[in-house]
């Protein structure tokens, strides 16, 4: 991949290097850290080389000439945490790539869009839907929303305008994407505002790899769920999912993800982790729970998945996990994941481990394992 940026912008701090030489240099220090926990081959989940991104996010800036005349850019900041204006964006998708720069073009010649401009954020899936998030420093009116739905039709985008206290959508707030696996095609909505994997590709293999080295049995219990995109593929190899997410966006499109396709075998529930624990335990008694008519006595869990924040799982939390048989573990922040896993080591063995490349070019990387507990 090639790009103007590269070793300036502060987004892509491996970008001095090749695909494979900043892939290795990732994997190299992963490798280490996980030493003494882990001795066997670690499975690697490559990303594509360029144009692999399906989220992303730029601020707006305004550069003056001495006749007090702009032009509109996107930036990030640079190395130094400076505003650096950008012409484009390498690793985002084609989708994004092809409309930043007739996007930008149109803000800058319409005034009441690039007043007091000062983000967009950009949503793309595979199939070419495209949501666009442009984000005010002032109030919008009616005539914002009149110039706004014309440039919707004319580049066949959603577009939603958001400032303090307001958001308009002007015809819908969600993306529409579709991915096959295991011989199953699953339609799923990303809604603007809720977490989105951001590198689909990955992600799917992400998917597929779980999938493919675990042993599926009895009922699943999943925390974190999000949008359900590992619990509509997972809820196949088991009888019964019992899914949590504290997120009130990310639950209510876990739910709608599941009528899109006609999944019955899942339930879920928003709650923390934490609030988790004590129910199963017995602590406290959630209405939450009986409103979505779940008893969680009518599960035979076998599994649990679960996909912290960075922080990674509070104790409670991995107390819980050392009961059950099977613990899948994606993991976004490696040294969370070695906490944690130095405690699960005590009472499972870890059978996988890999590295998925969702992040190409920076120093980030997502991590999996699969634990299985310890003579069982």
């Amino acid at each position: 991949m090639q790009c103007d940026y590269f070793n300036i912008c502060g987004g892509c701090n491996l970008g001095r290097f090749t695909y494979d030489e900043q892939l290795s240099i990732k994997i190299n220090k992963e490798k280490e850290r996980f030493q003494t926990l882990y001795n066997n081959a670690f499975d690697i989940i490559k990303s594509d080389d360029g144009a692999f991104r399906n989220r992303a996010e730029f601020r707006i800036w305004k550069i003056f000439d001495k006749g007090n005349n702009f032009t509109l850019h996107y930036a990030m900041n640079d190395k130094e945490k400076n505003i650096l204006p950008i012409k484009s964006c390498s690793i985002v998708n084609n989708n994004i790539s092809n409309i930043m720069p007739k996007l930008l073009n149109k803000l800058e010649n319409i005034k009441i869009l690039n007043h007091k401009l000062f983000t967009i954020e950009f949503l793309s899936s595979m199939a070419n839907d495209l949501l666009v998030t442009l984000i005010y420093h002032t109030v919008l009116n009616d005539d914002w929303k009149e110039e706004a739905s014309k440039l919707q039709v004319e580049f066949g985008i959603k577009i939603i305008g958001r400032s303090r206290k307001q958001k308009i959508i002007l015809s819908e707030d969600f993306i529409s994407e579709y991915f096959n696996i295991q011989h199953s095609t699953f339609n799923i909505r990303y809604k603007e505002g809720g977490f989105t994997q951001p590198n689909q590709k990955v992600n799917i293999q992400m998917i597929e790899w779980v999938l493919n080295n675990i042993v599926s049995n009895d009922d699943l219990c999943e925390l974190y769920c999000g949008g359900g995109n590992f619990t509509l593929p997972l809820s196949k190899k088991f009888t019964k999912v019992l899914a949590t997410e504290i997120s009130k966006t990310s639950i209510n499109s876990a739910k709608i993800n599941c009528e899109l396709n006609d999944i019955q075998n899942i339930k879920f529930i928003r709650m923390s982790s934490e609030e988790f624990v004590e129910a199963k335990n017995g602590v406290r008694e959630f209405r939450r729970i009986t409103q979505e008519n779940i008893k969680l006595d009518d599960y035979n869990f076998s599994t649990i998945f679960v996909d912290p924040p960075r922080a990674g799982l509070d104790e409670t939390t991995q107390k819980l996990c050392s009961d059950f048989a099977q613990i899948i573990y994606i993991s976004c922040n490696p040294e969370t994941l070695k906490r944690d896993l130095e405690k699960l080591s005590l009472t499972h063995k870890i059978e996988k481990f890999a590295f998925f490349d969702q992040f190409a070019f920076s120093s980030h990387i997502e991590s999996g394992v699969i634990l299985r507990k310890l003579n069982h």
